[in-house]
C-alpha cells in the first residue's frame, strides 16, 4: 500500500470539510472510495463531476482502477471550475 495526500479544491473541499488528508491506498479507485466512506453525503455527488491529477499527471479517461498511486504521492481532486 502507498502512502501519500489527497487534496481537495473548490467544491470539492467544502464537501469534505478539510483542504486535505492522508490516503494509504494502491490505485486511485481505492483512494477515492475511501474518501467517500470518510465523507459521505456531499462529497459523493462532488466526486462524481470531478477531475484528477496523480503526481501532476491528468488521469483523464483512464478506469481509477488501472491508476497506480505512488508512495508520497499526491492525487489532486478538481471540481469543474467556471471562467477561464
Amino acid at each position: 500500500m502507498a502512502a501519500g495526500t489527497i487534496r481537495y479544491w473548490a467544491a470539492a473541499k467544502a464537501a469534505a470539510g478539510v483542504a486535505e488528508e492522508p490516503y494509504t491506498a494502491e490505485t486511485l479507485a481505492e483512494a477515492l472510495e475511501a474518501a467517500r466512506a470518510n465523507h459521505p453525503g456531499e462529497l459523493v455527488r462532488v466526486l462524481r463531476r470531478c477531475s484528477f491529477l496523480v503526481d501532476g499527471d491528468p488521469v483523464g479517461t483512464r478506469s481509477h482502477e488501472t491508476v497506480r498511486l505512488a508512495e508520497g504521492g499526491t492525487v489532486e481532486v478538481l471540481p469543474p471550475f467556471a471562467g477561464g
